[in-house]
């Protein structure tokens, strides 16, 4: 009798940014590499607020939050396969990284906290959902980010030097290659700022392709100032909670600023100027040959020429490399899932300060 039971090949990958914009769920072929499908689904306005605001929740509205989120994953995937004519059975098993509500790393008890729960989303697949990656690390003395860097290093890490660069909310970079033992860290700002910005002031989510920051004039004083401070000194490994670079960061050190096209081409270039520091700073000259840029902060064009500007270094998008700059952090947690699952590492402890590689994430069958 003829088997008419597709072979189980794809792997789930779902993420939701510092920016609680939505959740993107990508469908990954593991070995060899392959995105199949993509999608972004936006969360209702209120909802991002919520999430925007979960630090300052109590207890029973958290927990309400965590298993809310955890049923919309759950139907946001039904509705994922069924756009993308993929069946579940076809599907290996996912993995979530939740909503990051908060990130101590610098705490006097190292923390972290990512919600929604992942029980819903294996109940209804029927297959294995890996979740909470950051929480091994930080047992193990790493800072729980970025995490992104073992997927890098999976991907690039067999070619010439290459600097990976990430802007979501925050801007974290990662530098793999042949000869290179890989590293990573967080670097500052990417749209946090940008995106409060557009959202108190154009009443917009972002600057389209920067077209209002290139309209404006950035005050390069107040830039060379705020690059002085701790964080951008603060040699690796290191990594930021989302509120570091706030709604409170943007009224104390830009609230004065009165024309809004000179405070986002401020903003650019602060974002911009922070990523160029940092290369400067801590990527050895040997391993300055490109930077390959992914991420929501991929489509601003002023934002990555203020970016090749001053690094001096060609930019380009991960879109150049067969990676879709919005699907790269979900199809990563897709293959760090498969490897979870597999009982094999997904962890680059050189990135996180860890004190050792191991098999991130927590498994619900």
């Amino acid at each position: 009798m003829k088997n008419n039971t597709p072979a189980r090949r794809w792997v789930l990958g779902l993420m939701s940014g510092t920016s609680c914009d939505g959740l993107t769920i990508c469908a990954v072929q593991p070995e060899p590499f392959h995105i199949k499908a993509f999608q972004n689904y936006p969360y209702p306005k209120a909802l991002q607020q919520r999430l925007l605001h979960a630090a300052e929740l109590r207890a029973p509205q958290l927990s309400a939050l965590h298993f809310e989120l955890g049923q919309r994953y759950a139907r946001q995937v039904q509705r994922f396969l069924k756009e993308h004519k993929l069946n579940k059975t076809s599907i290996l098993c996912a993995g979530m990284h939740g909503q990051t509500v908060y990130h101590g790393s610098q705490d006097p008890v190292p923390n972290t906290l990512q919600i929604a729960e992942p029980a819903f989303l294996a109940e209804w697949l029927g297959r294995p959902v890996v979740s909470q990656f950051r929480t091994r690390d930080m047992a193990l003395g790493g800072q729980g980010a970025p995490l992104i860097p073992f997927f890098d290093e999976y991907i690039f890490g067999q070619g010439a030097p290459e600097i990976l660069l990430n802007l979501g909310g925050i801007a974290n970079l990662s530098v793999v290659g042949k000869q290179v033992k890989t590293f990573g860290f967080d670097c500052g700002p990417a749209n946090t700022l940008m995106d409060l910005a557009c959202v108190q002031f154009l009443h917009k989510p972002y600057d389209k392709n920067g077209a209002c920051a290139a309209r404006g004039h950035a005050d390069i004083a107040r830039v060379r100032r705020l690059l002085k401070q701790t964080f951008f000194h603060q040699k690796p490994p290191k990594s930021l909670d989302k509120n570091a670079f706030g709604a409170a960061y943007l009224r104390r050190y830009f609230g004065d600023m009165s024309s809004v096209p000179d405070l986002l081409a401020t903003l650019n270039l602060f974002t911009a100027a922070a990523v160029a520091q940092a290369v400067r700073r801590f990527v050895p000259v040997k391993y300055q040959k490109e930077i390959i840029v992914s991420g929501g902060g991929a489509f601003n064009t002023t934002l990555l020429q203020n970016i090749q500007q001053l690094t001096g270094l060609p930019v380009c998008t991960s879109a150049q490399r067969g990676i879709d700059p919005q699907a790269k952090e979900a199809a990563a947690f897709a293959l760090m899932a498969w490897r979870a699952w597999q009982g094999k590492s997904n962890h680059c402890a050189r990135a996180t300060g860890a004190r050792k590689n191991t098999i991130l994430g927590q498994l619900t069958l």
